[in-house]
């Protein structure tokens, strides 16, 4: 029986800032010497991201002081905390009830909720959350899955092709949710300066079940992989003043180096090759990795679009990235994409790669 994702739906917050304003906040709030800004900035400049939005109002404006970023005086984990636990669920709920709201689903018709996130924790959870804002059934069947980093959405649709595999009437509704912007460190080495560059805040929810849409993808096949002799160039942690991200610059190359196999393993599974896919929606995690893997697989700008313009216009807002690309790609399909193979990257902690294929269901 196969799996559908039927609707996707993303939501954002309400405050933007460019680079810019973020690199001048930057400057001021760390501190940063002449030849520190000049290496920020150039950073910045290099990093293929024009703006990103965040559920603070710190980057964008001066805020004379009431900024929850104070210079010189941090927030510890706490005050981050209390800051997810309010956001977090505004933006979910927002993504949610527009992926309801298109879909031919009813809300008492979703069987199972999936929810996703890195960047924040509190129980009773965004799970529990959801169901009571929302409205859906108490009985609805929940599933969290937690600090799992970018690639985590490939993780809640194989769960999801798992429940309707087992139950082709079930109904499942995957939110991810992520606040990044709230875990800025105030660290100057070249690692919190690079996190800093890219992360932003973003929710996707998305709607699965064992029939088609009118514009709908099908789950051809998963694979996933772990680079461990790199299982250190990327980290996610808990520290006393917020959640601290291990983010080497070996990452791209380390994606490079295993990027190939990990294709052709996905790809013998159902018997295709690259160039029989129509469709690429990789996780922008970074420019550099757009370009590595653009390299290696001899895909072009154009055919990665999607991905290159999230990152521009949104940086990368970890687990919900990769939907924000495919509903991009989706958007801009007509009749004549029926039947087309999408192919779908993913990076996190680990090294951990995720692939997956997904074959595309358009009514004329």
């Amino acid at each position: 029986m196969p799996t559908y994702i039927n609707t996707i739906e993303t939501a954002l917050p309400a405050n933007l800032a460019d680079q810019n304003q973020i690199a001048d906040f930057m400057v001021d709030h760390l501190g940063l010497d002449e030849r520190e800004e000049k290496k920020l900035r150039v950073l910045y400049r290099a990093s293929g991201i024009k703006q990103r939005y965040s559920v603070l109002r710190d980057f964008a404006e001066n805020l004379n002081g009431q900024s929850f970023f104070k210079e010189d005086a941090f927030p510890s984990a706490k005050p981050r905390m209390l800051i997810y636990q309010k956001h977090a669920i505004n933006l979910a709920k927002q993504a949610s009830e527009k992926a309801i709201g298109v879909s031919d689903i009813e809300k008492d018709q979703i069987t199972h909720l999936i929810a996703v996130s890195c960047t924040g924790m509190y129980a009773p959870g965004l799970d529990i959350e959801l169901i009571e804002h929302l409205g859906l059934s108490t009985s609805t069947q929940r599933t969290s899955i937690n600090f799992m980093g970018c690639y985590a959405a490939f993780n809640a649709m194989k769960v999801a092709n798992n429940i309707i595999s087992s139950n082709p009437d079930a109904k499942v509704l995957i939110v991810c949710v992520e606040l990044c912007s709230i875990h800025l460190q105030e660290k100057k080495d070249d690692e919190n300066l690079l996190a800093n560059a890219i992360f932003g805040d973003g929710a996707a929810a998305m709607i699965l079940t064992s029939s088609s849409s009118s514009k709908s993808l099908e789950m051809r096949n998963f694979f996933s992989d772990l680079a461990l002799d790199a299982r250190d160039e990327m980290g996610w942690y808990i520290g006393d003043h917020g959640f601290e991200m291990h983010l080497s610059s070996k990452v791209p190359d380390v994606i490079k180096d295993g990027i190939g196999e990990l294709t052709t393993r996905l790809l013998d599974k159902i018997q295709l090759e690259v160039a029989d896919i129509d469709f690429f929606a990789i996780h922008p995690g970074g420019k550099r990795i757009l370009d590595v893997i653009e390299a290696k697989l001899s895909i072009s700008k154009e055919q990665n679009a999607a991905a290159r313009e999230i990152l521009r216009t949104h940086g990368n807002m970890s687990s919900p990235t990769v939907l924000f690309v495919i509903k991009k790609i989706l958007e801009g399909m007509t009749p004549d994409d029926n039947q087309k193979h999408l192919l779908s990257f993913a990076f996190g902690p680990g090294l951990t790669m995720e692939s997956a294929v997904l074959k595309t269901h358009i009514d004329a």
